[in-house]
């Protein structure tokens, strides 16, 4: 009984991941503001009902990977080494994540994409958001605070931000240990390892 409810699961994500690639080439080829859903459904062979079974809006074809994101940012906390602090396991998870980015040029053209298109900018933002979120609670969790706990909430916030200025910076490695020295250092000092 198991085996067909495994056959159903790939093809459910079969369809996904064809869908997100048909968006990802055909936004790439054309300009995302050119292409309709049903542009999308019809590259990948499938109703447009069906693309919307699997994403909720357009926006969410190009972020085909936000959840498994958010995923690994949690991950990153909550599965560090043991004696790393937050703050350096964080360093190396989004310093991992932007020499891969840097070096894949389709990564590249859809980062740009989406810097031109307010559509895209503000749905971008809003899961920024939601990732923020999660990674403070997690954050939250590890440290045995409340889930609002300000400092938790400022280290996820900065984390985020760092991102992007880690991505952008002709030095990732460099970047990434100023700007997670400097927040290592400051979650030393709020939150002492006991001793």
């Amino acid at each position: 009984m198991s085996e067909p409810l495994g056959r159903r699961e790939r093809k459910k994500a079969q369809t996904r991941q064809a869908l997100a690639d048909a968006a990802l080439r055909l936004f790439l080829e054309r300009g995302y503001d050119a292409v309709g859903v049903k542009d999308v459904a019809d590259a990948a062979d499938v109703a447009v009902t069906t693309l919307f079974k699997h994403f909720p809006s357009k926006e969410a074809l190009v972020f085909d990977l936000d959840a498994d994101l958010e995923a690994a940012l949690v991950s990153a906390v909550r599965d560090r080494a043991p004696g790393q602090s937050a703050p350096a396991a964080l360093r190396d998870h989004i310093l991992g994540w932007a020499v891969k980015a840097a070096a894949d040029e389709r990564a590249a053209a859809m980062r740009r994409m989406v810097e031109k298109t307010p559509a895209l900018s503000e749905y971008a933002r809003r899961m920024w958001v939601r990732h923020e979120t999660a990674l403070a609670h997690a954050i939250a969790d590890d440290c045995g605070v409340p889930a609002d706990d300000l400092a938790c909430a400022a280290l996820a916030r900065f984390t985020l931000e760092a991102a992007g200025l880690v991505q952008r910076h002709a030095d990732p490695h460099e970047a990434a240990n100023v700007i997670f020295g400097l927040l290592d250092q400051g979650w030393t000092a709020q939150r002492p390892e006991p001793g």
